[in-house]
């Protein structure tokens, strides 16, 4: 059986009626490049009962979406009103993600899932990237077509020894750029993987976690099969999460047996 991978939906409205929803491209991105099997989960907030989900599932992969995460939730206030907010999945991914950190289940996240992780982990954000002085503006131009916005915007370092180095051996990479708000100070226990040229952080790792984690700012998850990194990190993921599915096999297997 090949791994579960939860994806926390968007709260969207189509419409007069309100979906909870996941763009194609995650979903595409778990089968195609972690060779797993992508489970929506509806953002059900304090309703959801987390313990039922996590037991069910071997990964999280934490989407990026236009909504950002609620400055309340590192203490700070909305200094742009006119910006989406989504409660319903800040109320469903920021417990989620410490649970499943604290158990080990992989996650990979990405953009706002990115964002939301370090909040969830004791970090707080930049509202306005482009506002900081010294920082690049690092938002899309949407007067370009998808692929455009897509496209390679600049170079990241990959910061030496860590999970990131490893797993793709080489010094730098370009990569995609489309988001507004980004890292201030990363959470405790966090170890920065990769930094933009103009100093931003772009990816980190839970160095304290008992499994893998990995959150990127940038979107590895476009066209993913064209893309040779994007590939690596997701089989890198994929592999954990195949892991996990194992160990957590043997553990029941060594439980059943204990009770006979």
């Amino acid at each position: 059986m090949r791994p579960i991978v939860i994806v926390p939906a968007c709260t969207r409205d189509f419409g007069e009626h309100p979906y909870h929803a996941a763009q194609y491209k995650y979903v595409d991105a778990v089968v195609l490049g972690a060779d797993c099997v992508p489970m929506i989960l509806p953002s059900l907030g304090e309703s959801l009962d987390l313990e039922t989900v996590l037991d069910l599932c071997d990964g999280i992969m934490l989407t990026g979406s236009a909504s950002n995460v609620h400055p309340s939730y590192y203490s700070e206030e909305v200094l742009d009103p006119s910006l989406p907010q989504d409660p319903a999945r800040d109320q469903t991914t920021l417990p989620l993600i410490r649970e499943a950190v604290r158990r080990g289940i992989p996650i990979i996240a990405i953009c706002r899932g990115f964002q939301e992780m370090n909040v969830a982990l004791g970090g707080n954000l930049h509202q306005a990237v482009q506002a900081v002085s010294g920082k690049f503006d690092h938002r899309e131009n949407p007067e370009l077509g998808m692929d455009e916005q897509y496209g390679d915007a600049h170079n990241v370092t990959i910061m030496p020894g860590g999970c990131l180095e490893r797993m793709l051996g080489v010094p730098e990479i370009p990569v995609n750029s489309l988001h507004g708000q980004g890292v201030n100070e990363l959470g405790p226990g966090l170890r920065v993987e990769a930094v933009a040229e103009d100093g931003l952080v772009e990816a980190f790792s839970v160095e304290t976690a008992p499994g893998f984690t990995l959150a990127l700012q940038w979107h590895p998850e476009w066209r993913i099969q064209h893309n040779p990194y994007s590939m690596k990190m997701f089989g890198a993921f994929g592999q954990a999460c195949r892991d996990y599915q194992a160990k957590c096999h043997a553990e029941r297997q060594a439980a059943e047996r204990n009770q006979t």
